[in-house]
């Protein structure tokens, strides 16, 4: 029988939580504002998602742009690792670095803040050039698994990428994919590299009125989960 394929699902509100219990997901990656590529999510949040009943991992990231931090920054996501902690979430998908390769010290310090939980190495993996070698030093700082598109804009563009990290984990750290995963092309991608996880949103244009974007109260890329489509991507996985 063919392994189980992980649905991790990110999500940003307690709709988006039932929207990946009721369509069938594994694991919730928790975060705010998506259409920034993800930010930390409250508190609040963090507790209502420990309650699900599902793993879920709380991305940190403090703000948007780029993934080198100071002191201060690197403060501010231990803390909020303690928050998840404090939540009862599994785990946290965190990150730092740039293109010239991981920040080794930062990881080491915030993989030693998360210590006992679930780690995920986030995307500053697809802005890193000699991904190998990042690899390996995910391997050695024990990070469970990797988010990655294979460095490119989609996983589907980044197939040849993520086939080679496949190869090179060998299961430790997984590989999880990610970008533009949809139920109609995840088969391709799955038979094009072996990955047995992916990650995914599932989202849908929200609605937003005149005003709201008029004030900046909403972005026009506002989304929101879509339960169909988590349903329709976890059949797509399940199908053999």
């Amino acid at each position: 029988m063919a392994a189980r394929v992980v649905l991790e699902l990110c999500v940003e509100t307690p709709a988006g939580i039932e929207a990946a219990i009721e369509g069938g997901a594994d694991r919730i990656e928790l975060c705010a504002a998506l259409a920034l590529g993800g930010l930390t999510p409250s508190a609040a949040l963090m507790a209502f998602a420990g309650r699900s009943g599902l793993p879920v991992t709380a991305l940190i990231r403090p703000r948007a742009g780029g993934f080198r931090y100071d002191k201060m920054e690197l403060q501010v996501i231990a803390d909020d690792i303690a928050r998840a902690r404090a939540a009862g979430l599994a785990g946290v998908t965190i990150g730092a670095g740039g293109l010239d390769g991981l920040d080794l010290a930062a990881m080491e310090r915030l993989v030693r803040a998360a210590d006992g939980m679930d780690v995920t190495l986030h995307r500053v993996f697809d802005l890193v050039e000699d991904k190998a070698r990042a690899l390996e030093a995910a391997r050695a700082l024990g990070v469970a698994r990797i988010l990655t598109s294979g460095g490119a804009a989609s996983a589907a563009q980044g197939t040849a990428t993520l086939s080679a990290l496949v190869r090179q984990a060998a299961g430790r750290p997984g590989i999880l994919a990610a970008g533009g995963i949809r139920a109609e092309t995840v088969r391709a991608l799955l038979d094009a590299t072996g990955v047995l996880e992916v990650h995914a949103s599932c989202g849908r244009a929200a609605p937003s009125t005149a005003g709201e974007l008029a004030f900046g109260f909403a972005g026009a890329d506002r989304q929101m989960t879509d339960l169909a489509a988590v349903r329709a991507l976890r059949t797509a996985l399940d199908r053999t």
